[in-house]
């Protein structure tokens, strides 16, 4: 069943998440992000942030769970269980830092078929509390097809 061609171009509410000093180190561990700044203020502060900094991939901490609403909407017609990732980007135009406060508003970008799999692509605005664009992340999620019985 294709997508509903519909949700190209919506947004959905902005959700607001705190970044925390431990949330940072926790995720700069589990990617193997070495760099002091993730991990101490001093580090970081002398480094001219000024607080500890998220690695790049950090957002999708925060947009993953933003997004994943609209992946379970059920008139969006997406079956989860046969999903694959295909890409994923992060844009930043300043770091994330401890203590930032920021609003994530998802949209999706676009709906296609290729090869009779359903091609999807959300956007994710990030924005801090003073309003101003700090990341955009995009990703697309295949939905693949199945054969007339429905398997893969």
């Amino acid at each position: 069943m294709p997508l509903d061609a519909s949700f190209v171009g919506r947004t959905w509410p902005a959700e607001t998440y705190e970044v925390s000093l431990e949330k940072i180190r926790e995720f700069a561990a589990a990617v193997g992000a070495d760099d002091p700044v993730h991990h101490d203020r001093e580090a970081a502060r002398q480094a001219g942030h000024p607080d500890v900094v998220a690695p790049t991939t950090f957002p999708v901490v925060f947009t993953w769970p933003a997004t994943r609403r609209v992946v379970d909407d059920p008139a969006l017609g997406l079956d989860f269980s046969r999903v694959i990732h295909r890409d994923q980007t992060f844009e930043l135009t300043r770091p994330l830092h401890a203590g930032d406060v920021v609003t994530s508003v998802v949209a999706v970008d676009e709906i296609r078929e290729l090869a009779g799999n359903d091609v999807i692509t959300f956007r994710v605005d990030v924005a801090d509390a003073d309003g101003e664009t700090v990341a955009t992340t995009r990703a697309t999620l295949v939905g693949r097809a199945g054969d007339e019985d429905g398997e893969a």
